[in-house]
């Protein structure tokens, strides 16, 4: 992919087997479709770092790197707390994003690609336990999670905080009866839905455009008074226009083709900001782990927010948008899944009053 494509990401409707781990899924809410099933995050790094509440799975972007055997399989999982008050101005403490990858040739997956036809054997049931390998996950979240229900041991957590959740929400009346299901919906998951993509059109409206004014140039060799008054008109306002506003007008003209967008990947390319405040510098972008700079490789978009069923009577979670930075090499370090970066900004108070308002 080269710096300057762009790819576009949509929300679509999917059978449930199509958004696990051997179809290799891009998706949005549910729980993870862990990649490697060694090496998970540890519960410490999926805690919110204001709160230290765990954090919820927001969305995963599959995107194998071609040429480059140790990223044949590749996917970014990010997460994101659920607390409104640490959606404070700016700050990204509150999000956090993991890095999985794998030759092609593994221990978990076929060499092959995964049928498109039919779905697989079904071997996660309860969605507590990773096929064959047994890797034991909390009902609530999809993370790792080895604490059981002391009385039914028929359930696992990550902590105390979603296995009281959990008792609370539904489990006081399942533990240990013989009609418990264990597929009551979890409350702390996001609605679950397939990522697709598709390439954004480049704009062939500024060729036109050119070529119009100079047509107009050509025919209107003596303008009119009006036309200059309008004209000077334009040239004072675009010179009282905010820097800031600015951005956000690029911003919205950008998205306008396809207001659906969710998520735009570009892979060494640039994030489409919403506002000329809170941009990364350089220096602000820390290096990987293993030395190496990182790179932007997709944003999520705030239209996101309205498929997430997160407003709540007074707060909400929020973002104008995250940007997340990832190795420039995408390195390996034992197959541990591996931070990266991500960077939220928010809209200015002005153009939060403006998107009300259209």
């Amino acid at each position: 992919m080269s710096s300057a494509e762009v790819v576009l990401g949509f929300l679509e409707d999917a059978e449930p087997w199509r958004l696990r781990s051997p179809q290799f899924p891009s998706k949005v809410g549910g729980k993870p479709a862990w990649l490697s099933q060694r090496g998970l995050p540890s519960l410490s790094g999926l805690e919110c770092d204001i709160c230290r509440l765990p954090l919820a799975f927001l969305l995963q972007v599959y995107a194998p790197i071609s040429g480059q055997d140790r990223s044949f399989h590749r996917t970014l999982f990010l997460f994101c707390c659920k607390t409104p008050e640490c959606y404070t101005r700016n700050d990204s403490r509150c999000m956090k994003v993991f890095k999985s990858q794998l030759p092609r040739k593994n221990e978990f997956y076929p060499y092959d690609p995964p049928p498109e036809d039919e779905p697989p054997r079904d071997l996660e049931k309860d969605h507590s336990v990773l096929p064959v390998y047994g890797v034991k996950l909390c009902w609530v979240c999809g993370c790792p999670g080895n604490k059981a229900c002391s009385r039914c041991h028929a359930v696992t957590y990550c902590g105390k905080h979603h296995q009281t959740l959990h008792w609370k929400h539904a489990h006081k009346k399942e533990c240990c009866s013989p009609e418990a299901t264990l597929v009551t919906a979890s409350p702390c998951i996001f609605p679950e839905s397939e990522l697709v993509t598709e390439p954004e059109e480049e704009e062939e409206e500024k060729e036109a455009e050119g070529e119009e004014q100079t047509a107009n140039a050509q025919s209107e060799d003596c303008p009119s008074l009006e036309e200059t008054l309008a004209e000077t008109d334009l040239e004072e306002m675009a010179m009282h226009e905010t820097e800031d506003n600015k951005v956000f007008q690029r911003f919205k003209k950008k998205i306008a083709p396809e207001p659906h967008q969710v998520l735009r990947y570009s892979r060494g390319g640039s994030p489409l900001w919403v506002s000329s405040t809170h941009i990364p510098s350089d220096q602000d972008i820390p290096a990987c782990i293993c030395g190496a700079k990182r790179t932007y490789e997709f944003q999520v978009m705030p239209q996101l927010l309205n498929s997430l069923c997160v407003d709540s009577t007074g707060a909400s979670i929020d973002w104008g948008t995250l940007a997340v930075y990832t190795c420039s090499i995408s390195c390996n370090h034992d197959d541990e899944y591996c931070p990266e970066f991500v960077w939220k900004q928010d809209f200015s108070s002005d153009q939060q009053t403006q998107i009300k308002q259209s």
